[in-house]
C-alpha cells in the first residue's frame, strides 16, 4: 500500500487514534469505581476524572493563572483549597503569583509533597552540604530523602534549585501514594525462566506514574513534556501532585498485575523487541507520532515537533523494518518486519484474523472503540496479556495489562507480522 503524505498520515492517524479525548482532560466528578468498563473511541480504555477543587482558602486570587488555563483546577487544587504549592508572596494588589511556566525546584516539591503526604513526618535530621542547617527547606529535604522519594547526587548533595524531572516527580508521588509495590514489580519485569527484560532507571514508577494519570495530555502536541528527562514547569507538577492526591479507590486493584509482572520465555529476537519498546514508556502521545524526538532533518515522512507516537506511530517504532526512507536502526539494533501500513484501521486491513485465544508475541492487537465496527486502535503484543501501547487516555507510551475489561470486550482480531 502507497504510504500518503505525512501531513495526510497525521491527519488519518489524528482520526483513527483517537477521537474522544481531542480535548485535555475533563475535569468532573469521578465515580468511585473503575471506568474501565466503559469505552471510548480510538484511545483505549478513558482516563478516570479528578475531582474539581473544593474551593479557595482565605480568597486566594491568582495573579497569574487566568481562569482558562490547562491547569487551573489543578492550581486550585494544590495551592488554593489546599496550600501545598503557595510558594509565592502576595503581590502587591492582594493577588497571588502562581508562577507556573517557571521551572519547579527540588526545594520547593520537596515540600510540597511532605506538605501533601507527609505533614505530620518527624524530621530525620540529615545534612546535605548545600543545604544550610538553618535553611528553611532542609526538613522537607531531609524527610523526601529518607523516604526514598528523592535522591541526592553522588556527592550527597540535595540540588536544592535544580529544576525536577518528570522522573523525580513521578518517582516521588507513586512511592508517596504507597504505590511503590506495583513500581518494584514493573522493575522486576522477567520472562517465565527467570531472564531479566533491561528496563530503563526508574522504569517501574515512570510507568505506574503514567497509569495513574501523572502526564497531562496537551491537546497542542508541542507543549507535551518532550520525556522522562524532562524538567518540569510548576503548571505540569501541579497537574501530577493533583492527580496522585486524587487517585480514586479502584486504581490499585486495576493495576494488581503490574506487581508481579512476568512475560513468557520469549526468543532472542523478541526479547530485543521488549528491550526496546521499554525505553520509551513515559514519552507523550503524538498524534501521527513515530519518532522519538522531533523530526530530523532530512526525514522522508514530515516534521513533528516533539518526540513521541500514538497507536500505529509506536507499533511502527518497534516492529517495522525499513523503508521508503524510514529507518530508526540506530537506534534500534534489530532489522524489524513489513509494516507499510501506517493506521491502526489499514494496518488490520491487511493478514489473516488472530483470535484471543491464538495470540503470540509480536502480533498486532485491534480494537473497535466506539463499538461501530471501525479499528480504531492498536498495540504490539508481547505475552501474558501485556502489550506496548500508545493510547492518549495515558497521554503517552505504556506497557499496558490488556487481559479483561476495555480492552477484551472491543478487541476485534490479531494479526501475525513475523515471519
Amino acid at each position: 500500500m502507497m504510504i500518503p503524505s505525512r501531513p495526510l498520515r497525521r491527519l488519518v492517524a489524528v482520526l483513527v487514534c483517537v477521537v474522544s479525548l481531542l480535548a485535555p482532560q475533563a475535569l468532573v466528578s469521578a465515580a468511585d469505581r473503575s471506568p474501565l468498563l466503559e469505552g471510548e473511541a480510538g484511545s483505549g480504555p478513558p482516563d478516570w476524572s479528578a475531582p474539581r477543587a473544593l474551593g479557595r482558602v482565605e480568597g486566594i486570587t491568582w495573579s497569574d493563572v487566568p481562569s482558562d488555563h490547562w491547569a487551573r483546577n489543578a492550581i486550585e487544587h494544590v495551592g488554593s483549597t489546599n496550600s501545598w504549592m503557595l510558594d509565592f508572596r502576595q503581590a502587591a494588589d492582594e493577588t497571588y503569583p502562581f508562577n507556573p511556566d517557571i521551572l519547579e525546584t527540588r526545594k520547593l516539591f520537596a515540600r510540597s509533597v511532605v506538605r501533601a503526604f507527609a505533614p505530620d513526618a518527624a524530621d530525620p535530621e540529615l545534612s546535605f552540604a548545600d543545604l544550610p542547617e538553618e535553611d528553611r527547606f532542609l526538613p522537607f529535604a531531609s524527610v523526601a530523602i529518607a523516604s526514598g522519594w528523592l535522591e541526592t547526587d553522588e556527592e550527597g548533595n540535595f540540588l536544592p534549585d535544580a529544576p525536577v524531572t518528570m522522573r523525580d516527580v513521578h518517582r516521588t508521588l507513586v512511592l508517596a501514594i504507597g504505590m511503590g509495590d506495583l513500581a518494584a514489580g514493573a522493575d522486576a519485569l522477567h520472562l517465565r525462566d527467570g531472564t531479566a527484560v533491561d528496563t530503563p532507571e526508574d522504569f517501574g514508577t515512570t510507568l505506574i506514574g503514567m497509569k495513574i494519570g501523572l502526564r497531562f495530555n496537551h491537546g497542542d502536541e508541542t507543549l507535551d513534556v518532550p520525556g522522562p528527562d524532562a524538567p518540569l514547569d510548576r503548571a505540569e507538577v501541579a497537574w501530577s501532585l493533583y492527580r496522585a492526591s486524587t487517585v480514586p479507590t479502584w486504581m490499585r486493584d486495576s493495576l494488581a498485575p503490574y506487581a508481579t509482572m512476568e512475560l513468557p520465555n520469549l526468543s532472542p529476537k523478541m526479547l530485543r523487541v521488549v528491550g526496546f519498546g521499554v525505553r520509551y514508556v513515559g514519552y507523550p502521545y503524538v498524534w501521527g507520532g513515530e519518532w522519538a524526538e522531533a523530526g530530523p532533518s532530512g526525514y522522508c515522512c514530515g516534521y513533528q515537533p516533539i518526540g513521541g507516537f500514538d497507536c500505529s506511530g509506536i507499533a511502527w517504532w518497534v516492529m517495522k523494518q525499513a523503508s521508503s526512507g524510514w529507518d530508526n536502526t540506530p537506534p534500534r539494533e534489530y532489522r524489524g518486519w513489513d509494516l507499510p501500513q501506517r493506521s491502526s484501521a489499514q494496518m488490520a486491513a491487511v493478514g489473516g484474523r488472530v483470535r484471543w485465544e491464538e495470540l503470540r508475541a509480536g502480533d498486532l492487537m485491534f480494537y473497535d472503540g466506539d463499538g461501530e465496527g471501525t479499528v480504531d486502535h492498536v498495540n504490539v503484543y508481547v505475552g501474558n496479556g501485556w502489550v506496548i501501547d500508545a493510547g492518549s487516555s495515558n497521554a503517552g507510551v505504556t506497557l499496558t495489562y490488556v487481559a479483561g475489561d476495555w480492552y477484551e470486550d472491543h478487541f476485534v482480531k490479531g494479526r501475525r507480522i513475523l515471519g
